[in-house]
C-alpha cells in the first residue's frame, strides 16, 4: 500500500520533490519507525487534496498537524504510519547556505537539518533542484563549521562567566528544582553532542539514537562515553549529579585537548 500512496502523493502537480528521511534512512528502522516523507513545494499541498488522500488510503488521519511546521500524520489501512512534512526548496537552499556554506552554528543540533537533507532518499525530483542542493552536502565537512560549532557550544557547558549549563544545574540542585534539572541537563547534552559530532566532522542526526550514531560514525569518542552517559541519565536529581557531569565534561575536554583544541576552562 505504501507504494500506491507514494504514487498518489507524487501525482499532485504542485509537488516539486518528495524525499524519505528519518529512521527509515538512518541506522535501521524497527517496529516503532514510521515513514517520514518530506514534500517540497512552494506551499503545503492543498488541504482538499490531502483530505482525498486520507479518504482513499487511511484508517486514521490527523491533517494540518502544524505544531512543528506544516504537516499531516496518517495511519494507512494496512497499519503503516506515515508522517508528511511540507517544506519549500528555497528553505532547503537557505539552510545549506547558512550552515554548510556559511558555517553558522546553533546552540545544539547545529547540523541536524543538514543531516536530514543529506541522508534523505530522493523518491521524486521533478526538476532536479532538490538533488542538486543535496549534492552540495557531498563536499568535505567544512573545518570552519567544525570550529564554529565547538567554539559556540563549548563555553556554554561550564566555562563562560555566568549562566553556563553547569551553573544552572548547580543552582537547580540548590533550589531542589526538579524540572529545571531535567531541562538544563538536556540542554547540556544538546551542546555536548553537537561538539562531539562536529569534532568528528559528522552531521548531527537529531535527538534520537545519538549514542548509537556516535558509535556508528565517530572515531574520536571520549573515555568512558557509554558509562558517563548512562550514569548521567541515572543521576538526574540525585546528590552525585554534579560529580557525574564533571566527569563527563572532563572526558570530553581531555579528548578535545588531545586533538589540539585550545579550550577556555
Amino acid at each position: 500500500m505504501i507504494e500506491s500512496f507514494i504514487a498518489a502523493l507524487s501525482a499532485h502537480p504542485d509537488l516539486q520533490a518528495l524525499a524519505l528521511a528519518g529512521s527509515r534512512t538512518g541506522l535501521g528502522s524497527d517496529t516503532l519507525s514510521d515513514y517520514d516523507f518530506y514534500i517540497y513545494s512552494k506551499q503545503p499541498l492543498p488541504i482538499a487534496f490531502r483530505r482525498e488522500l486520507a479518504a482513499s488510503f487511511t484508517a486514521k488521519a490527523e491533517l494540518e498537524n502544524d505544531y512543528f511546521g506544516p504537516g499531516d500524520e496518517m495511519q494507512l489501512k494496512d497499519g503503516t504510519f506515515v508522517d508528511l512534512m511540507y517544506r519549500d526548496l528555497d528553505w532547503v537552499e537557505e539552510e545549506i547556505r547558512r550552515v554548510w556554506l556559511g558555517h553558522q552554528a546553533r546552540v545544539g543540533y547545529s547540523t541536524a537539518f543538514v543531516h536530514n537533507i543529506k541522508t534523505s532518499q530522493v523518491l521524486v525530483d521533478k526538476n532536479g533542484r532538490f538533488t542538486q542542493l543535496k549534492q552540495l552536502l557531498e563536499s568535505e565537512y567544512p573545518e570552519a563549521l567544525q570550529k564554529a560549532i565547538i567554539t559556540n557550544n563549548h563555553p556554554l557547558l561550564r566555562s563562560k562567566l555566568t549562566a553556563s549549563f553547569f551553573d544552572q544545574i548547580e543552582h537547580a540542585v540548590q533550589r531542589k528544582d526538579s524540572i529545571s534539572l531535567i531541562h538544563r541537563t538536556s540542554a547540556l547534552l544538546e551542546s555536548y553532542f553537537d561538539i562531539l559530532f562536529a569534532l568528528n566532522k559528522q552531521t548531527h542526526p537529531g535527538e534520537k539514537r545519538q549514542e548509537a550514531w556516535v558509535h556508528a560514525t565517530c572515531s574520536l569518542i571520549p573515555c568512558c562515553f557509554d558509562e558517563d552517559i548512562k550514569e548521567l541519565a541515572q543521576s538526574i536529581g540525585h546528590a552525585n549529579q554534579l560529580e557525574v557531569i564533571t566527569r563527563l565534561l572532563d572526558h570530553l575536554d581531555d579528548l578535545l585537548k588531545q586533538e589540539g583544541w585550545v579550550l577556555s576552562l
